[in-house]
């Protein structure tokens, strides 16, 4: 994850420094401002090309809860955001609209604590587990690192000063795997008793959740940005 954060930076350094040295003729168009919405909160920097073209380029992080039921466990999940991309817009009318497309090095991840039954026992793949068995079940997901993005929205027009920014859209993450489950309690050692199975049982759940998260293949866009353009 430093490596990601380290090439967020540095991408967000290059389209800085490619601005400020656009910024010398006479038809720059630099913005800097912050940006908000389903992918985090974060800094952003642009520069409008020219009335036709744009590039942008803005780091995102947030932290979020969601819980996801499966079978008999409901799993208390933490969603951490951390991305960063550059978005290529194209403005087809030379105003506000504009239809952008890019990449973006996605380092969003979720991690799920299963709740026991009543707080008494586990019930996996139909077998139940008491919480000296299985004292905590955890579910960790495993999403590409790099992902596409479209979106349309409005970016303010050429004038200098106070810009406000909308857009909507999706990023085309893929299917968001679950990593084989681990687990605390006796049967985290043991294969003997009620363990015996503990190793298939768990494979079916992950099996489960994955097919209960199948929908996260593409995540929605929608981020507002507020800035000043120079």
């Amino acid at each position: 994850m430093k490596k990601s954060l380290a090439f967020i930076a540095a991408m967000l350094a290059a389209t800085t420094s490619f601005a400020a040295y656009a910024a010398d003729g006479d038809n720059a168009r630099l913005s800097v401002g912050v940006t908000g919405g389903t992918l985090g909160v974060g800094p952003e920097v642009g520069y409008r090309v020219s009335e036709m073209f744009g590039v942008r380029a803005n780091a995102t992080f947030l932290s979020v809860s969601h819980n996801i039921d499966s079978d008999n466990i409901t799993y208390d999940g933490k969603v951490k955001l951390k991305s960063g991309g550059v978005m290529v817009d194209v403005y087809p009318f030379g105003g506000g609209f504009r239809l952008s497309g890019g990449l973006r090095l996605n380092g969003n991840k979720a991690r799920g604590i299963g709740i026991a039954n009543n707080g008494a026992s586990y019930t996996i793949n139909g077998q139940t587990y008491t919480t000296t068995e299985i004292s905590s079940v955890r579910a960790d997901t495993d999403i590409k690192d790099v992902a596409p993005a479209l979106t349309l929205g409005y970016g303010g027009g050429l004038s200098s000063g106070l810009v406000f920014g909308v857009e909507a859209g999706a990023l085309f993450q893929g299917r968001v795997k679950i990593k084989p489950l681990t687990i605390t309690g006796t049967c985290a050692t043991s294969s003997s008793g009620a363990c015996a199975t503990v190793l298939t049982n768990l494979e079916a759940e992950r099996q489960s959740v994955n097919d209960d998260i199948d929908g996260y293949k593409v995540y929605p866009i929608l981020q507002l940005t507020i800035g000043y353009r120079f």
